[in-house]
């Protein structure tokens, strides 16, 4: 393929050589707050790279100059220098109420002083408190709680629990999904940047992932989204056709690489987080879980990224689908940053760890506990899955109109504030003379978040092409913020295109 410049719309022109030509726009303002971080007293810039480096082990870096960051409040990260950062990607969707949040601070200092740790072996109030409160959230039959440290650590269990119970080893997800990188994990996530060259289980599958914009069928019509794709399709507000087609490519799948009438479990996020905000067609998950209790499985619903109100209209964003899990795996924005996840089912499922010997050292700490408490308190005291519902759909709405705007921008997704941004480019192929959207490449999408960071912006990247912007802030932030947002969102885009301009990327 031959690559060609990006068409620009007459509007991009004239921002382009305004700022080349004309008076250079300021930087963009960060909206006024109330707080002054502690000044930074830890290692030097330099010997924590250093450390990095040496002495840790190796991890992906965010940006070019990666960020020291020392102090937070609420939606606000503050680096070793005292800059300060708007927090639009949350620690991936886990900083849910807000970075040291005072209520949540209060929780662990008063729990601390009371117990801190007695492990599961023993009983104490804060574990039947928590549970409590977190069942009332759930459909009436998920009734039995495991608490544990992590995501991962909950899929993990979640997986073996659909194998005791229904004695049967097959387990299916989707690809493009992620439900973490350990253990067995590694297989039943299915995207290529997570894996290592080692085998994995035979027994685990993947679907077609039904990718209403990408993906071979779905468009303007398929998603329960305030965004929809701008592709055409022949469905209907009442019927998804496309929710048909990759149905079918489940049952294929059912047809030729299962034991029919004798499978394990079916894994899916309601949304797809890594995989770069990913929803399916309407109806596609309720016909898929028919299916799979069917045949003898039941039906995890990751709510790692999506839960705890993120998405708005609901508390679990499983129920947006209309469907009923018999398992819910749950972390992240569940303790606000706290080390802590959860299996949730039924009573009957919970006991087929009954024969052998499941245990977790930490799982279940009062601590924990008496966190995750807070968190679901000020969810419902402040009102913040109805803030995740407002403020995220005026984002998308604010996103929708930077499309219609920016041909680089090929796709926005999302409820709430679980938000994707795809980012594309135009490539000529000379074969046939068509052109075709393809990725914006990875230098592009470094220019892009790099841009955003020096502005004071943090987001996230995503998607199996790496070319996925990922937004999930936490719960509190504000309209000011979704302001801030798209002012450096333009203004990054605005530099991509002069340097594109000028043959630099």
């Amino acid at each position: 393929m031959k690559h060609i410049r990006t068409k620009l719309k007459d509007s991009d022109i004239q921002k382009l050589f305004y700022k080349r030509y004309g008076t250079y726009n300021p930087l963009p303002k960060l909206p006024s707050i109330d707080f002054t971080p502690p000044i930074y007293k830890g290692p030097s810039y330099e010997k924590a790279q250093s450390m990095q480096a040496e002495n840790v082990f190796p991890q992906r870096q965010m940006y070019e100059e990666p960020l020291l960051l020392h102090s937070g409040k609420m939606q606000w990260l503050f680096d070793y220098t005292g800059k300060r950062y708007l927090d639009m990607f949350g620690g991936i969707a886990t900083i849910s109420v807000g970075h040291c949040h005072p209520r949540v601070t209060d929780a662990i200092i008063k729990q601390t002083r009371m117990l801190n740790h007695v492990s599961c072996v023993y009983e104490h109030p804060k574990l039947y408190e928590y549970v409590e409160k977190l069942v009332s959230t759930m459909p009436n039959h998920i009734n039995t709680v495991y608490l544990v440290n992590s995501g991962s650590e909950a899929n993990q269990l979640a997986l073996q629990l659909a194998r005791l119970y229904t004695g049967n080893q097959d387990i299916i997800s989707i690809q493009n999904c992620y439900h973490g990188v350990s253990g067995t994990l590694h297989g039943l996530t299915a995207l290529s940047a997570t894996r290592y060259n080692q085998p994995v289980e035979h027994s685990i599958h993947h679907t077609m992932c039904p990718d209403v914009f990408k993906g071979i069928w779905g468009g303007k019509n398929c998603r329960d989204s305030p965004a929809q794709t701008q592709r055409a399709c022949k469905c209907s507000q009442n019927h998804c056709f496309a929710a048909d087609k990759y149905y079918e490519q489940l049952e294929d799948l059912f047809t030729y690489s299962l034991p029919r009438g004798n499978i394990a479990g079916f894994f899916a996020e309601s949304i797809q987080g890594v995989g770069g905000v990913v929803q399916f067609p309407k109806g596609y998950l309720s016909k898929v879980y028919e299916l799979v209790k069917t045949n003898g499985g039941l039906c995890i619903a990751d709510e790692v990224q999506t839960g705890f109100g993120r998405t708005g209209e609901h508390f679990w964003n499983f129920q947006s689908h209309g469907v009923t899990p018999d398992i819910v795996v749950m972390a992240k924005g569940i303790a606000n940053g706290f080390p802590m996840a959860a299996v949730a089912t039924t009573s009957d499922i919970a006991k087929s760890l009954n024969p052998g010997f499941h245990f977790n050292t930490f799982g279940g700490n009062p601590v924990a506990c008496a966190v995750g408490i807070s968190v679901l308190e000020v969810i419902e005291d402040e009102k913040l899955q109805q803030n995740s519902l407002e403020v995220g759909t005026y984002f998308i709405e604010k996103l929708c109109g930077m499309r219609r705007e920016w041909s680089i921008i090929g796709d926005v997704r999302g409820k709430g504030l679980m938000v994707g941004v795809e980012l594309v480019e135009v490539k000529q192929d000379e074969s046939d003379n068509k052109v075709h959207t393809m990725p914006l490449n990875s230098r592009a999408i470094t220019h892009i978040k790099n841009d955003c960071s020096k502005m004071g912006l943090l987001l996230g990247i995503g998607g199996a092409r790496s070319n996925v912007l990922r937004f999930m802030p936490p719960m509190c932030i504000t309209k000011d913020d979704v302001d801030f947002t798209i002012v450096v969102l333009r203004r990054a885009m605005q530099n991509y295109y002069e340097a594109k301009y000028r043959n630099n990327i």
